[in-house]
C-alpha cells in the first residue's frame, strides 16, 4: 500500500513519536509499505509521522545514490525505535530537501557521523556507527520521530525568508508527483 505524504503544516510532522512495542501488529507490513512509499515518492527517507503515524520508525534506501557514492550500494534498513547517543564535532553543510516539504532545498549543517541504538525490522538489536550521506539522511529522518523538521535546523533569518513558501505549505499551495494529505 502506497501512503499519501503528510505536508507541512499538519501537527503529525511535530509530535514527538512514540516507541513500537514488540507485540505491535503489522510490523513487517508497515515497514513494506513505507518502503513502497518511499519509491514512489523517489525519496531516500521516510518517517512514519509522514504518513501520520506517531511512531519511532523511519526507513532509508539510499541505494539510488550508490552510483555517485558508492558507499551507499545495498543501504536500506529499517530504524524502529531509533535513539541516537553520539554526535561527532565534526559537521557538514549539506543542501536538504523533504518529501513533507516539497519544493523547498536548504544548506543543514548536521554532525558528519552518529552512533544510534535501534531494532531492525526484524527486532534485532544493532548499535552502530554511521558516517557520511547516510548518518546526514538518518539524522533527518529521526528528527521527523522528535517532531522537528529541516526548516527548523535554519538560521531565525533563513527561515524569516522562507517564511511566505512555509504558509502556502501549510495552506495546501504546492505542486509534487507523489499523493499528499
Amino acid at each position: 500500500m502506497i501512503y499519501p505524504i503528510v505536508i507541512y503544516g499538519a501537527q503529525a510532522l511535530r509530535n514527538p513519536c512514540e516507541e513500537l512495542g514488540p507485540d505491535f501488529p503489522e510490523l513487517q507490513k508497515l515497514i513494506e509499505d513505507m518502503f513502497q512509499t518511499l519509491e514512489s515518492a523517489d525519496g531516500v527517507g521516510l518517517a512514519a509521522p509522514q504518513i501520520g503515524k506517531n511512531l519511532r520508525l523511519f526507513v532509508v534506501d539510499c541505494t539510488p545514490m550508490a552510483a555517485d557514492r558508492p558507499e551507499l550500494a545495498g543501504f536500506r534498513r529499517a530504524f524502529v525505535n531509533p535513539q541516537i547517543y553520539e554526535r561527532s564535532e565534526e559537521t557538514s553543510l549539506y543542501s536538504e530537501g523533504c518529501l513533507s516539504l516539497p519544493g523547498i532545498y536548504e544548506d543543514v549543517r548536521r554532525p558528519v557521523s552518529i552512533r544510534m541504538r535501534y531494532l531492525d525490522e526484524h527486532l534485532q538489536p544493532h548499535d552502530e556507527e554511521f558516517g557520511g550521506f547516510a548518518a546526514r539522511v538518518i539524522q533527518h529522518e529521526y528528527d521527523h520521530i522528535e517532531g522537528v523538521v529541516f526548516t527548523d535546523r535554519l538560521s531565525p533569518l533563513r527561515r524569516n525568508l522562507l517564511k511566505g513558501k512555509l504558509v502556502a505549505l501549510s495552506k495546501g499551495k504546492y505542486r509534487c508527483t507523489y499523493r499528499t494529505r
